[in-house]
């Protein structure tokens, strides 16, 4: 005998059987959505090697991890910027903790008076430069490297610098040593920050650097390695100020990378991910960097190419494009305020 159904109680079952289905994903989106945040965490944790001492640590970070979070997809949301804030190696920081432990809060990394009298260029046109320059195309940039814990950010920017002038003339990139200023510049304040100019003169005092597989990195001030510092892999004859303009600077950078000083303090360069950062630079804070180049989007907005000492988890891969001839005076963030580069 066939089995007959009402089409009222299968219309019924079916009513019953989608709002069980609607019922049970709105539960489980609920109870999922703290877990996904969590699951986020720890993948971000996994991806940065990012440990905790204990859980009250790590509930802690997890807070301030969510609170950065929150900014980020608040920011780029807006989509009316050219850059983008992402969950780099600094998204469990405070700002405040940021600004402490990755940057001067004095500005003790140039001293313009230590700069030799008459002693500048980059004053020549920037008409008669290239429209676009990347030195990491032209092989005169080493891997990005890490300044750690220790505020040697103005040894990175140098050290950039003299490796690119060093590849130039010999047609060989070696990665120098850091560490070897740290140890053996007298003139500096070693994790505490340090002048630009001085550094400079200091590596031509010392008759060159080491390099980096000879006198590692460390993180932290030491006593000078004699034997270590006497295995010269790069000189330098002097260095040069460039004038206080972007157009300047252009110039110089179309020579070589350039170190330079820059004002920063906003948590927007703490958080940067991609593009052309247009933003607030706050102020306050002072960090060094390598400008190794200059380009310009499809759009016509203009940058530079900064190599920054912070790892690869920051920015993209360890860079930042800041932009270029912006109504600032000496630029954004003061790029082109306080910038010198070696001569060889």
């Amino acid at each position: 005998m066939a089995i007959k159904f009402d089409p009222k109680c299968i219309i019924l079952a079916i009513l019953l059987f989608l709002l069980w289905t609607c019922t049970i994903h709105a539960t489980s989106r609920t109870l999922e959505e703290p877990l996904s945040l969590l699951q986020r965490h720890e993948k971000w944790m996994a991806h940065h090697a990012r440990s905790y001492k204990n859980d009250v640590e790590k509930a802690q970070r997890f807070e301030i991890f969510k609170q950065n979070l929150e900014f980020i997809e608040s920011f780029n949301s807006e989509g009316t910027r050219s850059y983008k804030l992402g969950l780099n190696r600094f998204a469990d920081l405070t700002h405040e903790e940021f600004q402490t432990s990755l940057l001067n809060v004095d500005s003790l990394l140039y001293h313009l008076n230590l700069f030799p009298i008459g002693n500048s260029n980059g004053n020549g046109s920037s008409n008669d430069v290239p429209d676009s320059l990347d030195w990491r195309e032209k092989g005169a940039v080493t891997q990005v490297k890490n300044q750690g814990n220790c505020l040697a950010c103005w040894a990175f920017a140098v050290v950039a610098a003299v490796e690119g002038i060093n590849e130039i003339k010999t047609g060989k990139l070696v990665s120098l040593s850091e560490q070897h200023l740290l140890d053996c510049d007298p003139n500096h304040f070693g994790c505490n920050g340090g002048v630009i100019t001085d550094a400079f003169q200091s590596i031509e005092d010392m008759g060159g650097l080491s390099s980096e597989s000879d006198y590692p990195y460390k993180a932290s001030e030491g006593t000078c390695n004699t034997q270590n510092s006497q295995a010269t892999a790069a000189t330098i004859t002097g260095f040069e100020q460039v004038e206080k303009t972007e157009s300047a600077l252009l110039q110089a950078v179309s020579g070589q990378p350039v170190a330079a000083g820059i004002t920063v303090g906003g948590k927007e360069f703490q958080l940067y991910s991609s593009g052309v950062f247009d933003g607030d630079c706050g102020s306050g804070s002072y960090h060094a960097v390598a400008v190794v180049g200059y380009g310009a989007r499809n759009d016509g907005q203009k940058y530079w190419v900064i190599k920054n000492s912070w790892g690869t988890g920051w920015g993209e891969k360890g860079y930042m494009k800041m932009a270029r001839d912006t109504d600032e005076e000496g630029g954004l963030c003061g790029i082109a305020n306080d910038a010198a580069y070696p001569t060889a």
